[in-house]
């Protein structure tokens, strides 16, 4: 059997190349929402962030975001991202002790 290719992404903020599967994409519209992607289809702009709350304040603290984006990103949208990156890390843990 063949191995699979594992689809390899950048953080934004870390710079490092990290699974798909073990990063968050962050995507813009085209009417220039800035948005969580949990599926990693959705139309428009994507960045990746890796699951890790101390990577979003320091994005949130250099605004990287606005800059990789081009777009004006809420300081709650950041909130947003802590709160989604929990939730998949929770997840995460439940599915590999199974």
């Amino acid at each position: 059997m063949q191995k699979r290719k594992i689809p390899m992404r950048k953080c934004i903020v870390s710079r490092e190349m990290k699974p798909k599967k073990e990063m968050v994409r962050i995507v813009k519209n085209k009417d220039g929402d800035v948005s969580v992607d949990p599926t990693g289809k959705k139309n428009g702009r994507g960045a990746y962030i890796s699951l890790d709350t101390s990577l979003v304040k320091q994005a949130k603290d250099k605004k990287l975001f606005n800059q990789t984006l081009d777009a004006q990103v809420d300081d709650s949208f950041y909130d947003e991202l802590i709160e989604y990156i929990d939730y998949k890390k929770a997840r995460m843990e439940i599915e590999n002790e199974q």
